[in-house]
């Protein structure tokens, strides 16, 4: 169990792209030591001669971060926040270790089912902050993230035992920084609430190029993304977890409005010409509703079309 030294914590943000950006920004600006660990030396350079330039809602602001690619040279964190895509998470941990020598905790707020997993078997569940966020970002170039703003964020412990400093730390930080952070008595019923929008708008989004507010614009493209949210919101049913398809529907109807232009990361990893996290949203709806025999055949499609798009592409 770490010894969280607050009020004055040590973070460090792994991914210094869109999310990481957001965070390593608001929470520099908020006086928290904050160094973005990034394996882009190009960028580490830039951030640190430039900034990063956040455009946030009508504001434009540059922020003056530290980063580096070096985490042997950060040395030890109080906690370390981990934003890569979920295909990078295992070489991340495995490049982080100097960070957590002195029992540092570990923070998911990624995308998909399972990155917190992984987390637990490096450092132990203890050690572990499972989250989400609604926060949207989008990276203009290199250095420069674009965002409506912070959105609402939820924390808990992994385990759902201990931990409750661990949690409450980095909660307060979080919050400081100008994110709404709610702590829920079941996190990971909420890490599937947000799975369920990925699982409906992202794969959707990636295949016809439609930004977050255009998505739902037809009536074919709404009922598209509420059939692959019904199904996740019946797998996430069938594994205990409490989640409503109404308010689900409800939430994701609001939060493309918010998103507006905002692009969602399985288009930006596409147009990148980047791997996507298919496998650890619609891929993960399917592995859960085999091993609990519900029928999720819009999930399986957009699994398969991603899959032949990055095919395609040579994205794999």
């Amino acid at each position: 169990m770490m010894a969280y030294r607050m009020p004055d914590p040590t973070l460090v943000v792994i991914g210094a792209g869109a999310m990481g950006g957001v965070f390593g920004g608001r929470l520099t600006e908020a006086g928290v030591p904050v160094t973005l660990l990034d394996v882009d030396a190009e960028l580490v350079a830039r951030l640190n001669r430039n900034g990063l330039r956040l455009l946030e809602g009508g504001d434009e602001r540059t922020v003056p971060v530290h980063a580096s690619d070096d985490p042997q040279a950060v040395g030890a964190a109080d906690a370390v926040l981990f934003f890569v895509k979920c295909h990078q998470t295992a070489a991340a941990i495995a490049r982080a270790r100097p960070l957590f020598a002195d029992g540092a905790g570990a923070v998911s707020l990624q995308n998909g089912w399972g990155n917190a997993d992984l987390l637990a078997r490096a450092y132990g569940g203890e050690r572990v902050v499972v989250g989400v966020t609604y926060t949207s970002a989008t990276v203009l170039e290199p250095g420069v993230v674009a965002t409506p703003g912070p959105g609402r964020t939820v924390v808990g412990a992994h385990t759902g035992r201990g931990g409750d400093s661990l949690v409450n730390s980095v909660a307060e930080v979080i919050a400081a920084a100008g994110f709404e952070v709610e702590r829920p008595a079941d996190v990971h019923s909420e890490v599937w609430k947000k799975l369920v929008l990925n699982a409906a708008t992202l794969p959707t989004a990636a295949l016809t190029g439609l930004v977050a507010g255009e998505l739902a614009g037809s009536e074919e493209m709404r009922a598209l993304v509420e059939g692959a949210a019904a199904e996740a919101v019946t797998v996430g049913r069938a594994l205990g977890f409490d989640v409503d398809l109404e308010e689900r529907l409800e939430s994701i109807s609001q939060t493309l409005e918010r998103a507006g232009s905002g692009k969602g990361s399985m288009l930006q990893d596409v147009e990148a010409g980047r791997p996507t996290e298919i496998d650890v949203i619609s891929g993960a709806v399917l592995r859960l509703a085999e091993e609990h025999d519900v029928h999720v055949p819009i999930s399986r499609a957009l699994y398969a079309l991603i899959k032949g798009l990055e095919h395609a592409r040579g994205l794999r």
